[in-house]
Protein backbone atom coordinates (compact mmCIF):
# COMPACT_ATOMS: atom_id res chain seq x y z
CA UNK A 1 0.00 0.00 0.00
CA UNK A 2 2.77 2.25 0.60
CA UNK A 3 3.99 1.97 -2.87
CA UNK A 4 1.23 3.10 -4.25
CA UNK A 5 0.65 6.15 -2.02
CA UNK A 6 4.28 7.17 -2.83
CA UNK A 7 3.30 7.16 -6.87
CA UNK A 8 0.59 9.51 -5.95
CA UNK A 9 1.88 12.96 -6.87
CA UNK A 10 3.34 10.75 -10.32
CA UNK A 11 -0.51 9.54 -10.77
CA UNK A 12 -1.57 13.62 -10.72
CA UNK A 13 0.78 14.25 -13.03
CA UNK A 14 -0.82 12.62 -15.67
CA UNK A 15 -4.42 13.14 -14.79
CA UNK A 16 -3.69 17.10 -14.83
CA UNK A 17 -1.07 17.08 -18.15
CA UNK A 18 -3.13 14.59 -19.82
CA UNK A 19 -6.68 14.49 -18.41
CA UNK A 20 -6.86 10.74 -18.75
CA UNK A 21 -8.17 8.08 -17.02
CA UNK A 22 -6.01 5.16 -15.23
CA UNK A 23 -6.50 2.46 -14.28
CA UNK A 24 -3.85 0.62 -11.63
CA UNK A 25 -2.70 -2.89 -12.14
CA UNK A 26 -1.57 -4.02 -8.34
CA UNK A 27 -1.38 -6.42 -6.50
CA UNK A 28 -4.45 -7.23 -3.94
CA UNK A 29 -2.65 -5.67 -0.99
CA UNK A 30 -1.73 -2.62 -3.04
CA UNK A 31 -5.52 -2.45 -4.25
CA UNK A 32 -6.67 -2.32 -0.60
CA UNK A 33 -5.75 1.64 -0.88
CA UNK A 34 -6.92 2.10 -4.29
CA UNK A 35 -10.41 3.78 -3.38
CA UNK A 36 -8.82 6.21 -1.76
CA UNK A 37 -6.61 7.75 -3.99
CA UNK A 38 -8.83 10.15 -6.02
CA UNK A 39 -6.57 10.15 -9.08
CA UNK A 40 -7.24 6.56 -9.80
CA UNK A 41 -10.51 5.56 -11.95
CA UNK A 42 -10.15 2.10 -12.00
CA UNK A 43 -8.14 -1.13 -10.04
CA UNK A 44 -7.19 -4.03 -11.39
CA UNK A 45 -6.22 -6.71 -9.32
CA UNK A 46 -3.94 -9.20 -10.01
CA UNK A 47 -1.11 -11.07 -8.24
CA UNK A 48 2.01 -11.09 -10.66
CA UNK A 49 4.59 -14.18 -10.11
CA UNK A 50 7.65 -11.93 -9.86
CA UNK A 51 5.87 -9.73 -7.12
CA UNK A 52 6.19 -11.22 -3.34
CA UNK A 53 2.43 -12.97 -2.47
CA UNK A 54 0.97 -15.43 -0.70
CA UNK A 55 -1.02 -16.69 -3.92
CA UNK A 56 0.06 -19.04 -6.18
CA UNK A 57 -0.09 -18.09 -10.22
CA UNK A 58 0.04 -20.29 -13.09
CA UNK A 59 0.31 -19.25 -16.99
CA UNK A 60 -3.03 -19.45 -17.32
CA UNK A 61 -3.90 -16.89 -15.34
CA UNK A 62 -1.06 -14.60 -16.65
CA UNK A 63 -2.44 -15.97 -20.06
CA UNK A 64 -6.19 -14.82 -19.18
CA UNK A 65 -4.38 -11.50 -17.73
CA UNK A 66 -3.08 -10.13 -20.46
CA UNK A 67 -6.47 -10.93 -22.98
CA UNK A 68 -8.27 -8.82 -20.37
CA UNK A 69 -5.87 -6.33 -20.80
CA UNK A 70 -6.09 -6.09 -24.47
CA UNK A 71 -10.02 -5.27 -24.03
CA UNK A 72 -9.01 -2.62 -22.51
CA UNK A 73 -7.45 -1.28 -25.54
CA UNK A 74 -4.64 0.95 -23.11
CA UNK A 75 -2.78 4.11 -25.08
CA UNK A 76 -0.01 3.43 -22.58
CA UNK A 77 1.68 1.82 -20.02
CA UNK A 78 3.99 3.48 -16.78
CA UNK A 79 5.66 0.95 -14.85
CA UNK A 80 6.52 2.17 -10.96
CA UNK A 81 9.19 0.46 -9.99
CA UNK A 82 11.68 0.60 -7.06
CA UNK A 83 14.99 0.61 -8.04
CA UNK A 84 15.85 -3.11 -6.88
CA UNK A 85 13.01 -4.23 -9.16
CA UNK A 86 12.85 -5.33 -12.78
CA UNK A 87 10.72 -3.86 -14.81
CA UNK A 88 10.82 -6.19 -17.93
CA UNK A 89 8.36 -8.65 -16.77
CA UNK A 90 5.63 -5.90 -16.77
CA UNK A 91 7.04 -4.38 -19.89
CA UNK A 92 6.79 -7.95 -21.70
CA UNK A 93 2.99 -8.31 -20.57
CA UNK A 94 2.04 -4.60 -21.56
CA UNK A 95 3.92 -5.45 -24.92
CA UNK A 96 1.57 -8.64 -25.50
CA UNK A 97 -1.23 -6.86 -24.48
CA UNK A 98 -0.75 -4.80 -27.39
CA UNK A 99 -0.67 -1.34 -25.58
CA UNK A 100 1.49 0.72 -28.09
CA UNK A 101 3.22 3.11 -25.64
CA UNK A 102 5.40 1.70 -22.29
CA UNK A 103 7.68 3.60 -20.12
CA UNK A 104 9.54 2.64 -17.35
CA UNK A 105 13.32 3.18 -15.53
CA UNK A 106 15.44 -0.27 -16.53
CA UNK A 107 19.20 -0.92 -16.18
CA UNK A 108 19.66 -3.12 -19.68
CA UNK A 109 18.92 -2.38 -22.85
CA UNK A 110 15.02 -3.07 -23.19
CA UNK A 111 15.07 -2.51 -26.80
CA UNK A 112 11.01 -3.17 -28.16
CA UNK A 113 9.81 -4.13 -24.94
CA UNK A 114 9.73 -0.57 -24.03
CA UNK A 115 9.11 2.99 -26.05
CA UNK A 116 10.14 5.47 -23.37
CA UNK A 117 13.18 3.88 -21.44
CA UNK A 118 15.17 5.85 -18.99
CA UNK A 119 18.17 4.03 -17.97
CA UNK A 120 18.28 3.35 -13.97
CA UNK A 121 21.69 4.85 -12.64
CA UNK A 122 19.89 4.30 -9.09
CA UNK A 123 21.29 3.37 -6.63
CA UNK A 124 24.71 3.30 -8.10
CA UNK A 125 24.94 6.88 -8.49
CA UNK A 126 22.46 7.99 -6.31
CA UNK A 127 19.27 7.51 -4.71
CA UNK A 128 16.35 9.65 -4.44
CA UNK A 129 13.25 9.62 -2.67
CA UNK A 130 10.92 7.17 -4.38
CA UNK A 131 8.20 10.30 -4.69
CA UNK A 132 10.56 12.13 -6.44
CA UNK A 133 11.50 8.98 -8.34
CA UNK A 134 8.03 7.85 -9.82
CA UNK A 135 7.27 12.38 -10.12
CA UNK A 136 10.72 12.07 -12.54
CA UNK A 137 9.69 9.23 -14.38
CA UNK A 138 6.30 10.66 -15.58
CA UNK A 139 8.33 13.88 -16.42
CA UNK A 140 9.97 12.01 -18.56
CA UNK A 141 6.71 11.96 -20.97
CA UNK A 142 6.24 15.90 -19.99
CA UNK A 143 3.87 15.27 -17.26
CA UNK A 144 4.11 17.37 -14.37
CA UNK A 145 2.19 18.47 -11.49
CA UNK A 146 3.04 21.57 -8.75
CA UNK A 147 1.60 19.59 -6.06
CA UNK A 148 3.48 16.93 -4.98
CA UNK A 149 2.20 16.19 -1.54
CA UNK A 150 0.41 12.43 -0.91
CA UNK A 151 -3.16 12.16 -1.87
CA UNK A 152 -5.45 9.75 0.72
CA UNK A 153 -9.27 10.58 1.17
CA UNK A 154 -11.77 9.20 3.46
CA UNK A 155 -15.13 9.65 4.09
CA UNK A 156 -16.33 11.63 7.25
CA UNK A 157 -18.55 9.33 8.12
CA UNK A 158 -15.55 6.58 8.28
CA UNK A 159 -14.60 9.13 11.50
CA UNK A 160 -17.83 9.20 13.22
CA UNK A 161 -18.04 5.23 12.91
CA UNK A 162 -14.20 4.87 14.25
CA UNK A 163 -14.89 7.12 17.25
CA UNK A 164 -18.00 5.32 17.87
CA UNK A 165 -16.09 1.46 18.08
CA UNK A 166 -13.16 3.29 20.06
CA UNK A 167 -15.36 4.58 22.82
CA UNK A 168 -16.50 1.10 23.04
CA UNK A 169 -12.89 0.72 24.70
CA UNK A 170 -12.96 2.90 26.65
CA UNK A 171 -10.97 5.52 24.41
CA UNK A 172 -12.37 9.32 25.07
CA UNK A 173 -12.72 10.59 21.49
CA UNK A 174 -13.30 14.35 22.91
CA UNK A 175 -9.40 14.33 24.17
CA UNK A 176 -5.96 14.28 21.96
CA UNK A 177 -4.78 10.65 20.89
CA UNK A 178 -1.30 9.65 19.22
CA UNK A 179 -1.07 6.36 16.87
CA UNK A 180 1.35 3.94 17.29
CA UNK A 181 1.69 1.36 14.75
CA UNK A 182 4.07 -1.72 16.43
CA UNK A 183 3.13 -4.56 13.70
CA UNK A 184 5.53 -5.15 10.63
CA UNK A 185 5.02 -7.49 7.51
CA UNK A 186 8.65 -8.36 7.69
CA UNK A 187 10.32 -9.63 10.63
CA UNK A 188 13.91 -7.09 9.82
CA UNK A 189 11.82 -4.06 10.39
CA UNK A 190 10.96 -4.71 13.49
CA UNK A 191 11.58 -2.89 17.23
CA UNK A 192 11.32 -5.25 19.99
CA UNK A 193 8.52 -5.04 22.10
CA UNK A 194 9.93 -4.65 25.25
CA UNK A 195 11.07 -1.35 23.58
CA UNK A 196 7.91 -0.67 22.56
CA UNK A 197 6.45 -1.35 26.27
CA UNK A 198 9.38 1.01 27.58
CA UNK A 199 8.91 3.50 24.82
CA UNK A 200 5.14 3.93 25.72
CA UNK A 201 5.23 4.36 29.30
CA UNK A 202 8.06 6.89 28.80
CA UNK A 203 5.75 8.64 26.13
CA UNK A 204 2.55 8.73 28.93
CA UNK A 205 4.73 10.13 31.54
CA UNK A 206 5.29 12.92 29.14
CA UNK A 207 2.16 13.87 28.23
CA UNK A 208 -1.81 13.33 29.13
CA UNK A 209 -2.29 12.52 25.63
CA UNK A 210 -4.40 8.89 25.18
CA UNK A 211 -2.89 6.10 22.77
CA UNK A 212 -3.80 4.17 19.95
CA UNK A 213 -2.01 0.83 18.98
CA UNK A 214 -3.16 -0.06 15.84
CA UNK A 215 -2.63 -3.20 13.68
CA UNK A 216 -4.29 -6.00 11.02
CA UNK A 217 -5.79 -8.88 12.72
CA UNK A 218 -2.33 -10.61 13.38
CA UNK A 219 -1.01 -8.31 15.02
CA UNK A 220 -4.00 -8.33 17.76
CA UNK A 221 -1.93 -10.18 20.53
CA UNK A 222 0.97 -8.14 19.99
CA UNK A 223 -0.92 -4.72 20.50
CA UNK A 224 -2.94 -6.39 23.55
CA UNK A 225 0.27 -7.46 25.11
CA UNK A 226 1.76 -3.99 24.81
CA UNK A 227 -1.34 -2.71 26.10
CA UNK A 228 -1.18 -5.04 29.02
CA UNK A 229 2.32 -3.99 29.93
CA UNK A 230 1.82 -0.05 30.11
CA UNK A 231 -1.16 2.11 31.46
CA UNK A 232 -4.58 3.19 30.95
CA UNK A 233 -4.27 5.63 28.59
CA UNK A 234 -3.13 3.21 26.21
CA UNK A 235 -5.95 1.10 23.68
CA UNK A 236 -4.88 -2.00 21.69
CA UNK A 237 -7.39 -1.53 18.65
CA UNK A 238 -5.63 -3.82 16.24
CA UNK A 239 -7.93 -5.19 13.75
CA UNK A 240 -11.24 -2.96 15.22
CA UNK A 241 -11.33 -0.83 12.36
CA UNK A 242 -11.69 -0.94 8.62
CA UNK A 243 -8.93 0.58 6.52
CA UNK A 244 -11.05 4.05 6.45
CA UNK A 245 -11.80 4.05 9.42
CA UNK A 246 -7.80 3.94 10.42
CA UNK A 247 -7.00 6.39 7.72
CA UNK A 248 -9.43 8.63 8.83
CA UNK A 249 -7.75 8.14 12.79
CA UNK A 250 -4.52 8.42 11.25
CA UNK A 251 -6.02 11.76 9.60
CA UNK A 252 -7.00 12.80 12.63
CA UNK A 253 -4.39 12.19 15.50
CA UNK A 254 -1.59 14.53 17.00
CA UNK A 255 1.30 12.19 15.63
CA UNK A 256 2.24 8.97 14.85
CA UNK A 257 4.40 6.69 15.95
CA UNK A 258 5.22 3.84 13.52
CA UNK A 259 7.65 1.38 12.18
CA UNK A 260 8.78 1.77 8.65
CA UNK A 261 5.20 0.66 6.86
CA UNK A 262 2.56 2.07 4.81
CA UNK A 263 1.42 3.84 7.93
CA UNK A 264 3.81 6.76 7.70
CA UNK A 265 2.79 7.52 4.36
CA UNK A 266 -1.08 7.49 5.31
CA UNK A 267 -0.39 10.16 8.21
CA UNK A 268 2.30 11.94 5.48
CA UNK A 269 -0.72 12.32 2.77
CA UNK A 270 -2.29 14.14 5.68
CA UNK A 271 0.73 16.15 6.85
CA UNK A 272 1.11 14.35 10.61
CA UNK A 273 4.09 15.00 12.56
CA UNK A 274 5.93 11.00 12.30
CA UNK A 275 8.30 9.68 14.41
CA UNK A 276 9.58 6.46 12.56
CA UNK A 277 11.50 3.36 14.10
CA UNK A 278 13.50 2.79 10.96
CA UNK A 279 15.31 -0.63 9.87
CA UNK A 280 17.46 0.01 7.48
CA UNK A 281 16.25 -1.71 4.60
CA UNK A 282 14.60 1.04 2.02
CA UNK A 283 16.26 4.45 2.92
CA UNK A 284 14.00 6.25 -0.40
CA UNK A 285 11.08 5.71 1.84
CA UNK A 286 10.66 8.21 4.32
CA UNK A 287 8.20 10.37 5.16
CA UNK A 288 7.10 12.86 2.41
CA UNK A 289 6.68 17.02 3.29
CA UNK A 290 5.28 16.06 6.38
CA UNK A 291 7.11 16.91 10.21
CA UNK A 292 9.39 14.17 11.17
CA UNK A 293 11.87 12.52 12.59
CA UNK A 294 13.97 9.38 11.26
CA UNK A 295 15.42 6.81 14.11
CA UNK A 296 17.32 4.10 12.00
CA UNK A 297 18.67 1.01 13.08
CA UNK A 298 20.24 -2.20 11.53
CA UNK A 299 19.00 -5.12 10.21
CA UNK A 300 20.49 -7.88 11.70
CA UNK A 301 22.36 -9.89 8.85
CA UNK A 302 20.82 -13.20 9.15
CA UNK A 303 17.52 -11.13 7.67
CA UNK A 304 19.06 -8.95 4.51
CA UNK A 305 17.78 -8.90 1.37
CA UNK A 306 19.74 -11.80 -1.07
CA UNK A 307 18.77 -9.11 -3.46
CA UNK A 308 22.20 -7.61 -5.34
CA UNK A 309 20.85 -4.50 -5.86
CA UNK A 310 20.08 -4.19 -1.91
CA UNK A 311 23.19 -5.82 -1.15
CA UNK A 312 25.05 -3.17 -2.39
CA UNK A 313 23.17 -0.48 -0.69
CA UNK A 314 23.67 -2.42 2.72
CA UNK A 315 27.50 -2.37 1.72
CA UNK A 316 27.72 1.39 0.51
CA UNK A 317 25.30 3.07 2.88
CA UNK A 318 25.00 0.79 5.78
CA UNK A 319 28.07 -0.28 6.94
CA UNK A 320 28.07 0.91 10.45
CA UNK A 321 25.97 -0.84 12.64
CA UNK A 322 23.51 1.02 14.39
CA UNK A 323 21.64 -0.43 17.86
CA UNK A 324 17.64 -0.14 18.19
CA UNK A 325 16.81 3.46 18.97
CA UNK A 326 16.41 3.92 23.14
CA UNK A 327 12.45 4.73 24.36
CA UNK A 328 14.30 7.66 25.80
CA UNK A 329 14.95 8.94 22.69
CA UNK A 330 11.83 7.87 20.94
CA UNK A 331 10.00 9.35 23.66
CA UNK A 332 12.11 12.79 23.47
CA UNK A 333 11.13 13.38 19.82
CA UNK A 334 7.52 12.77 20.11
CA UNK A 335 7.32 15.59 22.68
CA UNK A 336 9.61 17.64 20.30
CA UNK A 337 7.51 17.31 17.55
CA UNK A 338 4.16 17.45 19.76
CA UNK A 339 6.17 20.98 21.00
CA UNK A 340 7.48 22.28 18.49
CA UNK A 341 4.65 22.77 15.65
CA UNK A 342 6.98 25.57 13.76
CA UNK A 343 9.92 22.90 13.17
CA UNK A 344 11.14 22.56 9.55
CA UNK A 345 10.61 19.35 7.64
CA UNK A 346 13.44 16.84 7.86
CA UNK A 347 14.94 16.55 4.27
CA UNK A 348 15.60 13.34 2.75
CA UNK A 349 19.51 12.96 2.64
CA UNK A 350 20.29 12.54 -1.04
CA UNK A 351 23.84 11.22 -2.71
Amino acid sequence: MGDVIMSTPAFRALKETFGCRLTLLTSEMGSLIAPFVKEIDETIVFDLPWVKTNQSVNTHDCSRLVEKLKTYRFDAAIIFTVYSQNPLPSALMAYLANIPLRLAYCRENPYGLLTDWIPDKEPYSFIQHQVKRDICLVKHVEAMTHEECLSLRYNAKAFETAMRKLSSTGFDPQNEFIVAHAGVSEAKRQYPEPLWIETLNNITQQTDMQILLTGAKNERQLTERVQQATCKKVFAVADLLSLEESIAVIANSALVISVNTSTIHIASAFKIPVVVLYAETNPQHTPWLTRNVVLPFSVPEKLRSKNEVIEFVNRSYYKQYIDYPSPAEVAENVSMLLSESAMQIQPFYST
